[in-house]
């Protein structure tokens, strides 16, 4: 009787103690993998800016352009799922195995059998919570005027004492909800796309990350949630290469922060 190979959970990796310079050598990485494999890069990031324009379409004609601020400040928290495909690219240049549509979608439509579906369920349910807490802000900050006038005079109204006091609450709120999420995706979402785990462990590895090197990941958190912003301000136009290189980038962040351990193959 033919054997056939098991699939064994993976050795929960350990965490390492990273420096600066893994912030630097991440990006110098990055953005070799989005030169050596563009079209990928440019592909998946296509799915992201023709949402934004979906999105910037339906609320300028429901007169709720304001509604793009905190989808904005959230940004941060899905843009790491855009690339899970990226992260396929960097492992296998990093091996130095054959890249092609087939190989690296595969891999992206397999993870709806394994844990990535349960991880996005986490990520989607505090998203919305944002949203919902945003559009609370909104409402306790600007009376029923204030919010008829936004769709005629929205600087006006945004510029005023009680916007102002509005961005700068929901600001502060929005970067407490993109940083609880960014803790538990930084290396629990390329973790979970090379090894078999599962994604609580992948979660509490990467808030381990995070506490294990808080200056370091905070950097590096501010860094991603900037170049996300200003990429999405040129009608997110800069989102065809920002996305990619720090998909990129993640992934080699990812590989340095934790130490594998070998997984022991078992046959029946």
């Amino acid at each position: 009787m033919a054997e056939h190979p098991v699939t064994v959970p993976s050795p929960t990796p350990q965490v390492q103690m990273i420096a600066l310079h893994t912030l630097t050598d991440a990006l110098r990485f990055g953005w070799r993998d989005f030169r050596r494999a563009p079209v990928y890069g440019l592909a998946f990031s296509a799915v992201y800016v023709l949402g934004g324009w979906v999105l910037d379409y339906v609320l300028a004609r429901a007169g709720r352009e304001v509604l793009l601020f905190p989808f904005a400040v959230g940004f941060p928290i899905l843009g790491p799922f855009a690339a899970t495909g990226l992260y396929e690219v960097s492992r296998r240049l990093e091996r130095g195995e054959r890249i092609g549509w087939g190989p690296v979608l595969g891999v992206v439509f397999r993870q709806k059998d394994r844990q990535i579906p349960a991880i996005a369920v986490v990520v989607l349910f505090i998203f919305l919570v944002w949203l919902f807490v945003a559009h609370t802000i909104f409402a306790l900050f600007l009376d029923l005027s204030a919010m008829v006038n936004l769709s005629s005079d929205p600087i006006g109204v945004l510029t005023s004492a009680d916007g102002l006091a509005m961005i700068a609450t929901g600001t502060l709120v929005g970067a407490g909800f993109a940083t609880v999420l960014f803790s538990i995706t930084v290396v629990g979402l390329p973790l979970l796309v090379e090894k078999e785990i599962d994604f609580v462990t992948a979660m509490i590895t990467s808030v381990s990350a995070v506490i294990q090197n808080p200056g370091i990941m905070a950097l590096w958190a501010a860094l991603v949630a900037t170049l996300l912003f200003l990429g999405m301000i040129p009608a997110f136009l800069g989102l065809f290469v920002v996305l990619p290189v720090l998909g990129h980038a993640t992934w080699h962040l990812y590989r340095a922060t934790l130490r594998h351990p070998r997984r022991q193959s078992r046959r029946r």
